[in-house]
């Protein structure tokens, strides 16, 4: 590790997975499938919502955004993890580094603001639905989509060029890709200025959506309670499955990273939770939204029909 400030700092060493040499090739696989499934999951589900006209409306809207986000967020660090399990010397450029850091935060904020429509969205499916169509129009699903894509934005520029002010003493970052954090640690000059803002950007963008999910569902969970029949019940339950199930995915592995202690002194915490969140989250959701999704499973069997969809 060497000790130098930023003017001569051209690129940083990123030390990757704490995976054994022999087992590096098991795992180059297993993430390589994970990453295919991702990314033709999720493509998949926009091609649907694209193609089938019952899909066109706000909950799907929004769906095919967080498939784009779950896409471009899994390509930010997951190519770049891939090749250096084949490479001896995981360096990385200064400009790369502090780019990808851009995009990591950036699509991270942006998930967290897409779930939080959608959580708005059932909420005004189940508890107004006579004025559902009046509430979610067109105009308010794209600016809900604006502002998410605006401040997630305003979020990770912030982080940026905060950090492009310090001077670093080290260029070895302990992780597999250029997390803030991991960065933050190299620094020679004072970061309790980016750590303040690290602190009040993460209540904005982490924790106040995940209150209004939680309001959301308080008020969906008062108002199925209300409904006298079963069917009725059951309707409104798997209306928002699918979305409790990616709530508790993404915002289970962000809190457990700071809720549980380190797993052993070989693998650290904050790798495995980067991992559950850059790969396990993005290719879990297309199977999410499409085997609890009646709807999508109609798509699904429409699009490899007889050429439906082109006749």
């Amino acid at each position: 590790m060497r000790s130098e400030n930023q003017s001569s700092v051209p690129q940083f060493l990123l030390l990757g997975l704490p995976i054994p040499p022999g087992q590096q090739g098991v795992f180059f696989t297993l993430f390589l499938g994970m990453y295919l499934t991702t990314v033709l999951g999720n493509l998949l589900i926009i091609l649907l919502i694209r193609l089938d006209s019952r899909l066109h409306t706000p909950m799907y809207f929004f769906l095919s955004h967080l498939a784009f986000t779950d896409v471009s967020f899994s390509s930010v660090t997951v190519p770049k993890m891939l090749m250096d399990m084949h490479t001896k010397y995981k360096s990385i450029p200064y400009a790369g580094c502090i780019s990808q850091m851009y995009f990591f935060i950036f699509f991270t904020d942006l998930d967290s603001f897409l779930i939080t429509s959608m959580a708005y969205d059932r909420y005004v499916a189940i508890c107004h639905p006579l004025q559902y169509t009046i509430i979610m129009r067109e105009e308010l699903c794209v600016l809900l989509v604006a502002v998410s894509w605006i401040l997630s934005c305003a979020s990770s520029l912030s982080h940026t060029l905060l950090l492009t002010q310090l001077s670093f003493c080290a260029n070895t970052i302990t992780h597999f890709f250029c997390d803030l954090g991991a960065i933050l640690k190299l620094s020679c000059s004072d970061i309790f200025l980016n750590e303040l803002v690290m602190f009040t950007v993460g209540v904005v963008v982490i924790t106040l959506p995940f209150i209004c999910i939680l309001v959301s569902y308080g008020y969906i969970g008062a108002t199925i309670l209300r409904v006298p029949s079963t069917k009725g019940i059951c309707k409104a339950l798997s209306t928002c499955g699918s979305h409790l199930s990616v709530v508790c995915l993404y915002y289970g592995a962000i809190f457990g990273q700071y809720l549980f202690p380190t797993i052993s002194n070989f693998i650290d915490k904050d790798i495995i939770v980067a991992l559950m969140y850059t790969v396990v989250t993005p290719m879990l959701n297309p199977f999410i939204y499409s085997l609890r999704n009646k709807d999508m499973k109609k798509a699904l069997g429409k699009l490899f029909s007889k050429g439906t969809f082109f006749s």
